[in-house]
């Protein structure tokens, strides 16, 4: 797996918190930020916004995902994950998917309350992703 220098990281991880300070959660709770890295240097952070018809909730790396494409960016290096939870949370299903559209091979960082990080290929955390190309 490529790495990110700590810096880049670093500012990934501080956008995540920033963001997830904004979520709205009313009733999981749960407080999650991303913040995703494009290929171009930009970074573009999100929250999970909760809904009353749970089927409408958006998570956090979606709302980041959908940011960044909305300002013309398309492809993607890393993401950084956040919650309120104390251990590490990963994107869902549907955000790995969602993500795989745009960078399979992209670098998944998941940061923990206490500054324990986890850093992952998102082709590790989705094998065999579905797409029309393949």
């Amino acid at each position: 797996m490529r790495e990110l220098d700590r810096r880049t990281e670093g500012s990934l991880i501080r956008e995540a918190r920033k963001a997830a300070k904004e979520a709205y959660s009313p009733f999981s709770k749960v407080k999650v930020g991303a913040a995703i890295l494009t290929s171009d240097g930009r970074i573009f952070s999100g929250c999970n916004v909760e809904n009353s018809s749970y089927g409408l909730t958006i998570c956090a790396e979606r709302t980041a995902a959908v940011k960044a494409v909305s300002a013309g960016a398309k492809s993607f290096e890393a993401i950084a994950v956040v919650s309120s939870l104390e251990g590490w949370t990963y994107p869902c299903g549907a955000c790995r998917q969602f993500l795989s559209e745009f960078a399979h091979e992209m670098i998944v960082i998941v940061a923990g309350p206490k500054g324990r990080v986890g850093r992952h290929l998102l082709a590790d955390l989705l094998p065999k992703a579905f797409s029309l190309e393949k």
